[in-house]
Formats: C-alpha cells, sequence, structure tokens
C-alpha cells in the first residue's frame, strides 16, 4: 500500500483539479505536497475583495478543485481519505489528501472523471427541451452524495419569484462601483492564463431577460435567440454555513455540475443571489429549507459551451524543497 503521495502524483491530479470552476476565473487555489500528503490552499493573493469579501467564492471554487483531484487520484488507483480544514492555525487549508487503501475506481468515478475536461460553464440561452425526470433526479442524488442539497425551482410562480430575487441581488452589487470595476478588470479580450474570455461571457444582457447576467463584455444575440422563459433553476445548499460547509459545497457543486456535464446538460451558475446576504435569506426562506443556500444553478440543453483559460500547472504548486 502506498503510504506517500508523489510530485508525479501531485502533478498528474492537479491537472484535472484546476479545470474546476471559480468566480470571475480567478483560480485561487494552491496545492502542496506535505509530510507525503496533498494539501488544498486557497491562495490569498488571488481574492477578490469586492465581490467575495468573506472569501466564501474562494472555499467554493477550491472544494470544487478538490472534487476533482479526488476523482483524478481515485481514477489512478491511489484514492484519498481527505480531512477538511486540517490546521485551526492554518485557515487557509481547505483539506489534505494522504493515500487511502488502492482499489479499482467505480463506474461512477470514471465517468465522472471523463466529464471533467468537458465542462463549461455555457452563459448562452438554452434550447426549450425539458430536463427528463432522471436527470433531475441524478443531479439531486449527486448534491446528497457529497452531503448537501439540490432544490429545483420548478413552475412559472416559483421561478418568477426567485428572478425577482435574483434581480434585486444584481441590482445592489451593480449599484456598488468597487464591485463592477473588479468584474471588468477580470475580463479579457486578448489571451490570458485566467480571467473571462470576453468571447465566453454570453450574450449582452436585454430588457426581456427573466435571469440577470454579469456583463463579461458578450456580444449581441441573433435574432430570436431569447433565454428560456422558464428555466430549470437549481439551488444547492448545506446544512450550515461554516467555512467547512462551503468547502463541502464546493465539492457538491462540482460532483453537481460533472453529473451534468455526463448527462448531456449545460449548466450556468447565478451566484448573486448568494453574495447579498438579504436575497441569500430570501431566498432560503422561499425553499422553505433549513440551512444555508451556496451556489444557484440554471440547467437545460444548448450548445456544448466554451472552455476557459487555465495556468500552467506549475504555477499553483508548492513543491517540497530538496535536500542538499
Amino acid at each position: 500500500m502506498t503510504t506517500e503521495y508523489t510530485v508525479g502524483q501531485l502533478r498528474a491530479a492537479v491537472t484535472d483539479a484546476v479545470r474546476a470552476p471559480s468566480l470571475h476565473n480567478t483560480q485561487p487555489w494552491r496545492f502542496r505536497l506535505h509530510d507525503g500528503g496533498i494539501e488544498v490552499a486557497v491562495d490569498p493573493l488571488r481574492g477578490l475583495p469586492a465581490t467575495d469579501p468573506t472569501g466564501w467564492g474562494a472555499r467554493i471554487a477550491c472544494g470544487a478543485a478538490l472534487f476533482n483531484l479526488r476523482l483524478a487520484l481515485a481514477v489512478a488507483g491511489t484514492p484519498a481519505t481527505v480531512r477538511l480544514r486540517p490546521y485551526p492555525a492554518e485557515p487557509d487549508v481547505v483539506a489534505r489528501l494522504t493515500p487511502d487503501v488502492p482499489r479499482r475506481p467505480t463506474p461512477t468515478e470514471q465517468s465522472l472523471y471523463g466529464a471533467i475536461g468537458r465542462r463549461f460553464s455555457n452563459r448562452a440561452p438554452f434550447w426549450p427541451d425539458p430536463v427528463p425526470a432522471e436527470a433531475r433526479w441524478r443531479l439531486g442524488e449527486a448534491a446528497r452524495a457529497e452531503q448537501c442539497w439540490l432544490e429545483l425551482v420548478i413552475g412559472t410562480s416559483a421561478v418568477n419569484a426567485f428572478a425577482e430575487v435574483a434581480r434585486s441581488a444584481h441590482r445592489v452589487l451593480e449599484r456598488d462601483p468597487a464591485y463592477v470595476a473588479e468584474r471588468v478588470a477580470w475580463i479579457r479580450s486578448e489571451p490570458a492564463p485566467d480571467g473571462v474570455p470576453a468571447t465566453a461571457g454570453g450574450p449582452q444582457t436585454e430588457p426581456q431577460d427573466l435571469l440577470p447576467q454579469r456583463g463579461f463584455g458578450g456580444r449581441n444575440r441573433a435574432p430570436g435567440r431569447d433565454f428560456e422563459p422558464e428555466p430549470l433553476v437549481a439551488v444547492l445548499g448545506t446544512p450550515g454555513n461554516t467555512g467547512t460547509d462551503q468547502v463541502v459545497a464546493g465539492q457538491a457543486l462540482q460532483r453537481v455540475l460533472l453529473t451534468a456535464t455526463d448527462a448531456g446538460l449545460a449548466v450556468s451558475m447565478l451566484s448573486q443571489p448568494i453574495e447579498v446576504p438579504a436575497a441569500r435569506e430570501a431566498l432560503r426562506l422561499s425553499l422553505g429549507r433549513f440551512g444555508t443556500p451556496q451556489m444557484v444553478m440554471r440547467v437545460g440543453y444548448g450548445q456544448p459551451g466554451r472552455a476557459t483559460p487555465r495556468r500552467p500547472v506549475d504555477e499553483v504548486l508548492d513543491l517540497p524543497v530538496a535536500r542538499a
């Protein structure tokens, strides 16, 4: 049985880990090999002070990267035991992974791992095809497998009520000049290893749109390409809202996203109702749920999304210093 992970195993797994989503594609994570274990940490230098002042989004992103890391190690036959936030004195370290008993990957792990490279946020309008019940069930099971809940907002009145909460939160955020400037700073009109390419930003918002879209410099839409009038909205939540809960939510988010990708679904994320505390509470009350909403997703069928760039693996690694 392997008792320590190697630098080679770390590099291979991190290649997949960094395909996780993050707010504005900031990629706020670092990975290190320490005492034979792999550790995942928030990179404080890549924070979003105006958009994510509490670090919620960074912890969600690191949790999503952690899930990819777990999958990569499992598929390689070297699954991990995971401890979340293992060091009270180092709150930025969100997880430590140590080798577990070697085994073959499960069919589910193989399917989800195969979806990592095909998972992209899709900010374009979806097709009118409804998401079937079996696929909706799979999404809920994915969240439950990671100790989270997933509530689907279904029906015209429920969707309209959610949309009002989302639009209200969006208006609050857009009134903050620092928030707007921060978003604009992460739009990339030229090739770059991070940020959101303008070509991946989705179409420009129009007055008839039901749900708010972040302004990432998208193009005008073609005639007749409006967003779906009654989108399938999914709200992911956790029992609590500690830093650990947020890391757990990030893992569940990535499992849901990969499950959706494996089912041929497209997904985009709407975090505005989560970023505004009053809107988050209004959303929770409307769902009748205990716990805390952690992310909102729009789910459907559409054209394949576009990949956003990632930094080279070496830029996110902290390797042990070789002894002389």
